[in-house]
């Protein structure tokens, strides 16, 4: 997805199923953080492909969603000093993690930057590389490292991260995620015990998906001149491919990127995914792909085949998993 900010959020979201509410009972309560001896010691955790050295947190800082739910979902509140949120995230009050973002302080809605985390006196920053952090706009694990402040990436960003870079999986990077984060907290048990639970969700879903050829699915993110859609290092695409479905730009090994309208007609997409954020609604998106030549007579829009992603669904996080039992759902319903 664009890295540029959007005003606005989208208000469309579903409810969350009972899968959901059976997780948040599960990662839900606070989990127990190691003793003052314990902190102050030191425990080396990857960061992408770089081993650090982390003492635990007491003023974290989360960008975006997906890293604030992470730490949520291990019951690390009490460790997070607050999150930024950019506008194209949608309102926190619609997160299944409401009461946890109430505990903790909203640093900003705009991007993350050096001079906020220093401000808030932040000991630990979680963000992804090219996102959150960057090169371009001055602040990386490099340069907070020598002010003395740790930071944390997304294993799934860190596809193309410079000197160490990492690749696996999307899904497996959000088990990755969660228990190295666990690690740094020393919470073992409870990242063990969530991530046990995503995965078993994830393979309730492949126990369902629809036999035979899977069915083309095109993710549009954004774009009118040239599309903007999700390649195999996103979550998105494990999504797809999970439930069932084949990501018609699965073939690009890239995370977020811009391909042409071209590629998406000769794919012939049965299936649209729109990723819903910034100032754009769902809806306009799919409007545009109803009146635009280039995507009109597309196999999808003809049959109205239209899945709306929120955007915390498929960036990584814990509801990625929510994303997939809902877009599955959607699958099967359309294979009959």
């Amino acid at each position: 997805m664009s890295t540029t900010p959007f005003p606005g959020p989208v208000r469309r979201r579903a409810a969350l199923g009972s899968a959901l509410a059976a997780t948040l009972l599960l990662s839900g309560c606070g989990a127990d953080v190691a003793s003052d001896a314990e902190a102050s010691a030191k425990v080396t955790v990857n960061r992408c492909g770089e081993p650090v050295e982390y003492s635990v947190p007491q003023r974290a800082v989360a960008y975006e969603g997906g890293s604030a739910d992470k730490l949520f979902s291990l019951g690390l509140t009490e460790h997070v000093h607050g999150y930024v949120m950019p506008p194209a995230n949608p309102p926190v009050s619609e997160s299944p993690w409401a009461a946890e973002y109430a505990k903790v302080k909203m640093l900003s809605d705009d991007l993350l930057n050096k001079e906020l985390v220093v401000e808030a006196k932040s000991d630990f920053v979680v963000a992804g590389w090219n996102s959150g952090f960057k090169d371009e706009r001055g602040i990386t694990p490099e340069i907070l490292d020598k002010l003395g402040i740790q930071s944390f990436m997304h294993t799934e960003s860190c596809f193309n991260y410079p000197r160490y870079p990492e690749k696996v999986t999307p899904f497996e990077a959000l088990y990755t995620d969660l228990q190295r984060l666990g690690r740094i907290f020393r919470v073992e048990d409870k990242a063990d015990a969530v991530v046990a639970d995503l995965k078993k969700r994830v393979q309730a879903v492949k126990d369902q998906a629809p036999q035979g050829d899977p069915m083309p699915v095109f993710l549009y993110d954004s774009g009118t001149d040239q599309p903007f859609t999700a390649g195999s290092q996103v979550p998105p695409n494990d999504i797809i491919r999970t439930a069932g479905g084949r990501n018609i730009f699965g073939g690009l090994d890239q995370r977020w990127t811009q391909v042409n309208w071209e590629s998406v007609a000769k794919a012939e997409p049965e299936v649209v995914i729109i990723l819903d954020y910034g100032d754009l609604p769902a809806q306009k998106k799919i409007d545009f792909l109803k009146k635009s030549p280039h995507t009109r007579e597309l196999p999808a829009v003809k049959k109205n085949n239209f899945f709306v992603l929120d955007y915390n669904e498929g960036i990584s996080g814990p509801r990625n998993i929510d994303g997939l039992e809902k877009f599955a759902t959607y699958l099967r319903d359309l294979r009959g």
